[in-house]
């Protein structure tokens, strides 16, 4: 098995090329360097990798000198960015309809091993994707800055935030947030996040139309349905295991519960369909995880060992070496040459992406 760390829909790339637009800098250069065409960002349901996402969002940064970027695409976010999904969104009969809608078909244009994002009044939350480093502050802030950005859209401005939440240590730039989102911003909070004013999200979107609206959900639901259609059990397990390696790993009783079935009846199933164990499903996770991280990425070791849930790196280390036969280190070094031999070949060298090192405690166990 080769779980990848997710993808996105090209249509996230709109609002950067916006951003950069907005700064005097042309995109276009930087998305050939990142082999992302006109063709690619025209193309129905194309998608980018998430290590693709970052390490051009990085690019991004370093050429305008902004490293608020994510704020400036989230600003220059539109309704049509969201998809289909977004275009249903935009006729919805309240403003919180609007954020059920987002939240309801997320996956249609986007998907993250690490989770999906919420919204339970009066709170629309973004998944954590921690540890934090320069390559990844900026998908937290075009995510929040986005969704502010769309409630205003839709409302013609009368939506109002009550805080703003936000997971990272406050960046160099943190004037920049209470002066974009107009209310109190936290930083170091549990979770990713926007309190609204609970009256703002009784608001009738400007554009509300009931007919239109239920039209589009339709057709979410028909793509959702055969997006989905041949999902495993397997799979379905893997999707709430995976969120939650990085802390404590759930039960097979937990996870059977949330599927809406005795833990016998999920044991007894994994065993017929896919000849499997609960246990089973868990190591491979990690393994395909590992495998993505050392190969795509260049996460820490020490990161990478944190978000797989190891009770320390050298336990990492021994169950990498037994499931690629060599160390990590050697195993990404390896990875590094044959995407250099064959980069004229390959997405491999777009869609790697280099972190920052810095030692993370490891968590869960080995």
């Amino acid at each position: 098995m080769s779980m990848k760390l997710g993808d996105l829909s090209v249509g996230y790339l709109y609002s950067l090329q916006a951003a950069l637009r907005s700064l005097e800098h042309d995109p276009e250069p930087l998305l050939r360097r990142y082999r992302i065409s006109p063709a690619l960002l025209g193309q129905a349901q194309a998608r980018i990798s998430i290590p693709r996402f970052m390490r051009l969002g990085h690019a991004a940064i370093q050429l305008s000198g902004h490293a608020d970027l994510g704020l400036l695409m989230g600003l220059h976010s539109q309704p049509s960015h969201f998809g289909l999904p977004g275009a249903a969104a935009q006729c919805a009969p309240t403003l919180a309809d609007a954020f059920e809608t987002l939240v309801r078909f997320e996956r249609l244009i986007s998907q993250n091993y690490r989770g999906h994002s919420s919204f339970q009044a009066p709170a629309t939350r973004f998944y954590s994707i921690s540890p934090y480093n320069a390559f990844n502050l900026f998908v937290v802030d075009s995510a929040l800055a986005s969704r502010w950005q769309l409630a205003r859209q839709l409302t013609d401005g009368a939506a109002r935030l009550r805080e703003v939440h936000i997971e990272f240590p406050a960046p160099d730039y943190s004037a920049r947030y209470e002066a974009l989102f107009g209310c109190p911003v936290l930083f170091e909070q549990e979770h990713n996040q926007l309190l609204w004013e609970a009256t703002s999200l009784e608001l009738q979107p400007v554009q509300s139309a009931a007919t239109t609206h239920a039209q589009l959900l339709e057709l979410c639901r028909q793509q959702l349905q055969q997006l989905t259609r041949h999902r495993r059990l397997r799979e379905r397990v893997e999707e709430i295991v995976s969120p939650q390696l990085h802390s404590r790993l759930p039960t097979l009783d937990e996870v059977a519960g949330q599927l809406g079935l005795p833990g016998w009846t999920l044991r007894r199933r994994l065993r017929i369909e896919d000849g499997t164990r609960f246990q089973d499903i868990i190591d491979e996770i990690r393994r395909g995880l590992a495998l993505s991280y050392i190969r795509d990425t260049e996460i820490a070791l020490g990161e990478v060992s944190f978000l797989l849930g190891f009770s320390s790196p050298a336990a990492f280390q021994r169950a990498f070496k037994r499931w690629a036969g060599v160390a990590p280190g050697q195993f990404r070094r390896q990875g590094r040459g044959a995407a250099g031999a064959s980069s004229s070949n390959s997405m491999d060298g777009a869609d790697r992406l280099p972190l920052s090192p810095g030692p993370s405690p490891a968590r869960g166990e080995g």
